[in-house]
């Protein structure tokens, strides 16, 4: 992925016709804090028929970046990156999503037991029909059925 690429245009069209010489056959992916997934922030567009695009980064994203230490202050977070279409990582014949740590709970938790909407884009991984979850103890601990069998039943 040529995120530098002069000509964004032709990149994306460069990385359809990748995919469509090689589609993905597991899509490894996480959730963000926002519950974002990929770089597709809230409202994430679930219709769109480009398999890439640049997308507009929201706040919680950026600051998430920082958090992770890719970058030192929020002013040197880019506000737009290159981000695989929600749609395409839909059409990947199986998905494999890991998230840990404690400050994607709130994600975790509207992604299983929100509804199915863009606001959330993770939660539409509900909607594939071979895509495996793996959550560590912290990241499921907002989890509602989970508190009423209590934390010592999540597989560590």
């Amino acid at each position: 992925m040529g995120g530098d690429a002069p000509d964004i245009v032709a990149e994306c069209a460069r990385l359809e016709a990748a995919l469509r010489e090689a589609p993905i056959d597991v899509a490894c992916i996480g959730i963000g804090e926002n519950g974002h997934i990929a770089f597709n922030d809230p409202p994430a567009d679930f219709c769109t028929k480009a398999a890439y695009a640049v997308v507009a980064l929201d706040e919680v994203c950026r600051r998430q970046q920082v958090g992770e230490g890719w970058y030192p202050n929020l002013a040197a977070v880019p506000t737009h990156a290159f981000s695989m279409t929600v749609p395409q990582i839909m059409v990947s014949k199986a998905i494999v999503c890991v998230v840990p740590d404690e400050r994607k709970a709130e994600a975790v938790a509207a992604a299983l037991e929100g509804p199915v909407t863009n606001l959330c884009p993770s939660s539409i991984l509900r909607l594939h029909p071979d895509c495996a979850l793996y959550i560590d103890t912290p990241a499921a601990s907002r989890l509602r059925y989970l508190g009423m069998m209590g934390a010592a039943s999540v597989a560590q």
